[in-house]
């Protein structure tokens, strides 16, 4: 009985002393999911989960960073339907209990996939409250905005990626645009926005395909960093040696999930660090 209340005390202990070592920085972890997105943004106790993957990788990746028995997750968001962006979001459901859930419409038939309709379903059952994005809509989560820049109310498009919820995050004076995998033409709308400038973290989009990040949309963030989320050897021969050149000759530190594996980028609102 002795060695059993010794256990029981030792893991109460453990407990204790892994709540109070949680740091109070901002985290943006890009997971390796394989050829797909998947982005955990933490700070303490509360997480933002933007996609998941196309399978159930992305759960390595929260059992890594996520307190061992945190099992709610404040804000996920699906950034569109595609299986490699919100495939992974059955198991994610299955595993954690999700506040709130930001999607396009799920209803749309023009974008009814069987994966749409999987993800419908589970949502449907699980008493996660429903937000459907438009520009202007800002979320916040204690210390963290969560800024909504596309897409605007009526926005119709039969390219799935363009129909992308594209999100900036703000933390202090930091700031992270996350570009899911609108293609140039939206690329270019974005780069119009005066918020995006001089953002510090850069998504790329569409895993770094030639048809994603533009330009005048790079010009315009202007990031110190630039994370493309993508599987090892991947078929589509992403990133293209384009959009990498592109980054390279405006001096942007890049981080690539295939050769990096989970990639953590630290803020405390002012400076910034990354962890492996």
């Amino acid at each position: 009985m002795q060695r059993i209340i010794s256990f029981l005390s030792l893991v109460t202990i453990s407990i204790w002393i892994a709540v109070f070592s949680i740091d109070s920085d901002l985290h943006i972890v890009a997971c390796d999911v394989g050829q797909g997105d998947a982005i955990l943004i933490q700070k303490s106790r509360t997480q933002i989960l933007i996609d998941s993957g196309s399978g159930n990788k992305v759960l390595d990746c929260l059992g890594r960073h996520m307190p061992f028995w945190d099992r709610q997750i404040e804000l996920a968001i699906s950034t569109h339907i595609d299986k490699d962006n919100s495939g992974g979001f059955p198991d994610v459901f299955n595993r954690y209990k999700i506040v709130n859930f930001l999607t396009n419409d799920l209803n749309n038939p023009m974008y009814s996939t069987q994966n749409s309709q999987v993800l419908e379903k589970v949502v449907g059952g699980s008493g996660t409250k429903v937000i459907y994005p438009d520009v202007g809509m800002v979320i916040r989560m204690g210390m963290i905005y969560l800024d909504i820049l596309h897409p605007y109310e009526g926005f119709s498009s039969k390219n799935t990626n363009d129909y992308s919820v594209v999100n900036l995050v703000r933390y202090g004076n930091f700031k992270a645009i996350f570009t899911a995998d609108v293609e140039n033409e939206v690329s270019n709308q974005i780069a119009e926005l005066p918020e995006i400038q001089n953002v510090n973290y850069l998504k790329v989009n569409h895993h770094g395909s030639k048809n994603g990040l533009s330009q005048k949309l790079l010009d315009a963030v202007n990031p110190d960093v630039a994370v493309i989320s993508v599987g090892k050897k991947n078929s589509y021969g992403h990133p293209s040696k384009e959009i990498l050149q592109m980054l390279r000759s405006s001096n942007v530190k890049i981080f690539r999930t295939d050769l990096e594996g989970d990639m953590d980028v630290v803020t405390d609102g002012i400076n910034f660090w990354y962890n492996k």
